[in-house]
């Protein structure tokens, strides 16, 4: 498959783009600067500068774009929205590297993780924001989107044990009571999601067993 990443050389991005190219496929890595992905298919642009034919003839494109201070962080609806834009109408797929924050903590699909008292203040506002993001994308009926959202523990240097389990839109538990997985493991079920296309127009989360 032909596979972009955009936002590549973020530690998630990265993964991702690594875990694609050992599977065989034709990996681009859209970055801003020197690319620090295993993959030799470089566009270097900024994601905002991206144009439709610069995502032209992949099957799918993963973004791995991440936000984290107060000013940048309604990026993740414009980048969001800006991506969507430029694949409206086409067959390409994209897949979006989303948060835990909006996972549903209830069956009716009232509250959400971001929403309980114990959910940590200082990642409220990236949560919000992803959970903005998310909504808008649901909007989109022209789009063959997904959205991953990990595990409520998102390691960045946790082990790639190579399982992983997937749920719904509710936040859901290991046999040991957590809610945890690494960013290798993430990765790939991104690639399986990609090969799979098995959630279009859907939100699924990963855990690890």
């Amino acid at each position: 498959m032909k596979i972009a990443v955009v936002a590549a050389n973020g530690r998630e991005g990265q993964l991702v783009v690594k875990e694609a190219v050992e599977r065989g496929h034709d990996v681009t890595a859209v970055v801003r600067g020197d690319n620090k992905t295993v993959t030799k298919n470089v566009v270097v642009k900024d994601l905002f500068n991206l144009t439709a034919a610069d995502l032209a003839g992949f099957d799918v494109v993963v973004d791995a774009f991440g936000a984290w201070t107060p000013e940048t962080l309604p990026q993740h609806s414009s980048s969001l929205k800006h991506l969507c834009d430029i694949l409206s109408g086409v067959n390409t797929r994209l897949i979006v590297v989303g948060g835990a924050g909006s996972l549903y903590v209830n069956p009716e699909h009232t509250t959400q993780l971001k929403d309980l008292p114990t959910f940590p203040a200082e990642f409220k506002p990236l949560a919000e924001a992803q959970g903005k993001a998310l909504e808008e994308l649901r909007e989109r009926s022209d789009v063959k989107w997904t959205f991953i959202s990990p595990a409520a523990d998102f390691q960045a240097d946790g082990e790639r044990v190579g399982s992983y389990e997937t749920a719904g839109e509710e936040l859901t538990v290991n046999a040991a009571g957590e809610s945890y997985i690494s960013y290798a493991d993430y990765a790939i079920a991104v690639v399986n999601e990609a090969e799979q296309a098995a959630h279009v127009g859907e939100r699924f989360s990963v855990y690890a067993k």
